[in-house]
């Protein structure tokens, strides 16, 4: 039998949830999985520690995530653009793979201003005291009042690398949310490419009312 009549196989059963890739691993029979349901909202943010954890805890599931931060790296010019920079003008870059009791749930890359946390203890989102506050918790260490998000979801088909990650099917449904965090000032204080498997996770939007 050919490679490429067992690669299409392999994917085919992916697809179907009878398989799962796992990222330099293998290729594992899939035990059931219930959908992960993710929320947005505006209300979310913790006190202390992450808004992630406290969803997964809530849903009954241990929440966790690796990632690796890049400093000074040139912003592309639709990340110059969300955060209202000149192309090229350095970013710090975070990927992350957020995962739910061990299994890979959704992936996020995360760009924030040099210049904006430079010289400060929270200039490396993953690293130093404030390591994993979120953004909000974080910019509030320096001083940067978080008032606002604005996020765009739209859906796609995964990337290979994308659903090499995530253990799914390359050119699977995902929805990719184009998030930046906005301060009191009107200035963007962090972009994010959030990605979530269609097929393992249901994404609610909860939207507070003032009264």
């Amino acid at each position: 039998m050919g490679e490429n009549v067992v690669r299409r196989a392999q994917e085919l059963l992916i697809s179907q949830g009878v398989l799962e890739g796992r990222a330099g691993s293998g290729t594992y029979v899939a035990e059931p999985r219930q959908r992960v349901r993710v929320v947005r909202s505006s209300a979310r943010v913790q006190p202390e520690g992450s808004p992630f954890r406290a969803d997964m805890k809530a849903v009954g599931k241990h929440g966790d995530w690796e990632s690796r931060t890049d400093a000074k790296v040139p912003a592309p010019a639709e990340i110059a653009a969300r955060l209202g920079i000149a192309e090229g003008e350095l970013c710090v870059r975070t990927s992350y793979e957020f995962l739910a009791d061990g299994r890979p749930v959704q992936l996020s890359t995360s760009w924030e201003p040099y210049d904006l946390t430079a010289g400060t203890l929270v200039v490396l989102p993953e690293g130093g005291p404030h390591a994993g506050a979120g953004v909000v918790n974080r910019m509030a260490a320096i001083g940067i009042t978080v008032s606002h998000a604005v996020e765009q979801p739209e859906p796609r088909q995964a990337t290979a690398e994308e659903a090499s990650l995530l253990g799914i099917q390359k050119a699977a449904l995902v929805t990719h949310i184009r998030r930046t965090y906005y301060s009191d000032q009107g200035r963007p204080v962090e972009t994010a490419d959030i990605v979530v498997p269609a097929a393992h996770c249901e994404i609610v939007y909860e939207i507070p009312i003032n009264r």
